[in-house]
């Protein structure tokens, strides 16, 4: 069974820092590729940023560039999405993503 576990959300100001986390079972997670997509309040579903499994090579939304970084760790089946210079508009509950499959989420919360 696929699981994806996200964590390391919360409340931060305007210009802070966040590092979320995805913890990842029941597939191979070094062989997959992976995202992060967000939805903000009463706003559908956004794509953020996502990573290859053949090479690494990342990608990312353009209002995040520069600012957000995805990395992984596969020896530990970990996503990541270090957030930097975060504004109030990145407010939203942020989900990693495998294909069809998400976890539950973590919310961030950016106040100015």
């Amino acid at each position: 069974e696929v699981q994806l576990v996200e964590s390391g959300g919360g409340s931060v100001q305007s210009g802070g820092s966040l590092r979320l986390s995805c913890a990842a079972s029941g597939f191979t997670f070094s062989a997959s590729d992976m995202s992060w997509v967000r939805q903000a309040p009463g706003k559908g579903f956004e794509w953020v940023s996502g990573i290859y499994a053949s090479n690494e090579r990342t990608t990312y939304a353009s209002f995040v560039k520069g600012r957000f970084t995805i990395s992984r760790d596969n020896s530990k089946n970990t996503l990541y999405l270090q957030m930097s210079s975060l504004k109030p508009e990145d407010t939203a509950v942020y989900y990693c993503r495998r294909g069809s499959y998400s976890g539950r989420g973590t919310q961030v919360t950016v106040s100015s």
